[in-house]
């Protein structure tokens, strides 16, 4: 007779409300921020063995149910070292508050003794807002360091630079920038550059 002793189940996948989802890969985390349009975002970052992790875990899934409109998204830092490391997430549990086109809006690290500043980042940014624009998610920078990370499969080309319309509608040209005086050569081989050409004149 053979006894099967059953796997419980892992302490981070209990609990877990409808409105609280489990990042698998950074592409997953990009598009998971960028497809929440003016939704509240909260990212939770915690490791299996991180005893404050699992003794918040119980609280957060309680906010999570608590607040229906908001998206929870739940990373685990030893799935995604690099990715973390590229997020300059280095101290668990870790929390990061992201909406619409503001993008990120805060983050802290807090444990069951410091869960106020939870509820306080909660209840301050939990009202809704609209914010007129495409969802921004990750800053530029974490974007292009998840990019430059080989141990990720995540593409990124950065943003292309559109010029900003002027008051009036109109599109400001991009400016050429100042003009540099052009060397000439003497007839003795040497370069030369006017110094008249270096002085701007008076309009």
């Amino acid at each position: 007779m053979s006894l099967t002793i059953g796997t419980g189940m892992k302490w981070w996948n209990k609990g877990l409300p409808s409105n609280m989802k489990e990042i698998s890969s950074a592409q997953d985390f990009v598009d998971s921020l960028s497809n929440a349009g003016d939704k509240l975002v909260i990212v939770d970052f915690f490791s299996p063995g991180c005893g404050g992790c699992k003794a918040l875990h119980p609280k957060i899934c309680q906010f999570a149910e608590m607040n229906p409109g908001v998206d929870f998204l739940h990373v685990d830092y030893e799935e995604h070292k690099s990715m973390c490391y590229n997020l300059n997430v280095h101290v668990l549990p870790f929390f990061r508050f992201y909406r619409g086109a503001h993008g990120r809006l805060c983050s802290f690290s807090c444990t069951n003794a410091t869960i106020k500043k939870f509820k306080d980042a909660l209840a301050k940014h939990t009202p809704e807002r609209c914010s007129l624009g495409p969802t921004k998610g990750l800053e530029e920078s974490e974007l292009l360091s998840l990019a430059a990370n080989k141990d990720l499969s995540f593409s990124y080309t950065g943003k292309p630079v559109v010029p900003a319309p002027n008051p009036d509608g109109m599109v400001e040209p991009t400016p050429a920038g100042p003009k540099l005086p052009v060397p000439r050569t003497t007839s003795r081989g040497s370069t030369q550059v006017s110094l008249n050409s270096l002085v701007t004149p008076w309009r």
